[in-house]
């Protein structure tokens, strides 16, 4: 049974936060099998959450802001306090896109090169990557999942899901001159309040089974839309970085 969480919403002086998920609800166990949970350390050696996603059996995809020390990607969990069905690996290498800004966050995209492949199974898989040409449009109705924060500020410990709808970009625009429609997708109806949160930056912004975008970054107000990074925009990075990080 889905959990219906009402969440607060806070306005965030770090653009990468996000804004809390007001509304959403608990995801159904292992139906997101790509999900990848991160743990990493920051400069003040604060322990950080981000999501991610398995996109080969060696690679997962996450927010050039999830950099950190000692990255490690949980595979396969639903609760992650909870160690059925999971993989525990630690991340070789962090190849966050060279133009990243963490000023403006643009360019916030990265790749985790895991120390060894992912065992694929009925709960841990890859997600597909859009095609050069495909872009989501104002009105579609996407979804996101993530291990935010909840209601009282605690970080939430199973996997909780919300469904965002894409916006024109001009609306973006208007709240940041940085928000660039070309490689951002602007997200989230102001109306609605729904938004992702703390904790769930660089999960993936899901279509029809489809990564099209990156939680990214908030803008200093109360009411989403968010900016995602639009994955289109960047395959041939990815497909660049991913042949270079190609095992032997």
């Amino acid at each position: 049974m889905f959990l219906l969480l009402l969440l607060l919403v806070a306005v965030l002086p770090v653009s990468t936060e996000g804004g809390k998920i007001r509304w959403g609800t608990e995801a159904k166990p292992h139906s997101r099998p790509y999900m990848a949970f991160i743990n990493y350390y920051d400069s003040k050696s604060a322990k950080i959450r981000c999501g991610g996603f398995l996109v080969r059996e060696d690679i997962v995809m996450t927010a050039a802001h999830c950099n950190g020390r000692n990255i490690t990607v949980t595979l396969g969990a639903h609760d992650i306090k909870k160690q059925e069905n999971t993989q525990h690996i630690s991340v070789l290498k962090s190849i966050p896109h060279q133009d990243f800004n963490g000023k403006t966050v643009v360019n916030d995209i990265m790749l985790l090169k895991l120390k060894h492949k992912a065992q694929l199974n009925n709960v841990v898989q890859k997600i597909d990557l859009p095609k050069s040409q495909d872009w989501v449009k104002p009105g579609q109705v996407c979804t996101v999942a993530g291990w935010g924060t909840l209601v009282n500020d605690s970080l939430s410990n199973t996997l909780q899901e919300v469904n965002l709808e894409v916006q024109k970009g001009h609306i973006c625009q208007e709240m940041s001159k940085d928000y660039n429609n070309s490689i951002q997708i602007c997200v989230g109806n102001p109306k609605e309040k729904k938004a992702t949160g703390k904790g769930d930056s660089g999960g993936p912004f899901v279509c029809h089974n489809v990564a099209q975008g990156i939680v990214s970054r908030t803008f200093n107000t109360i009411k989403p839309p968010r900016a995602f990074t639009r994955i289109s925009s960047f395959l041939p990075w990815i497909q660049e970085k991913m042949k270079l990080l190609q095992q032997p």
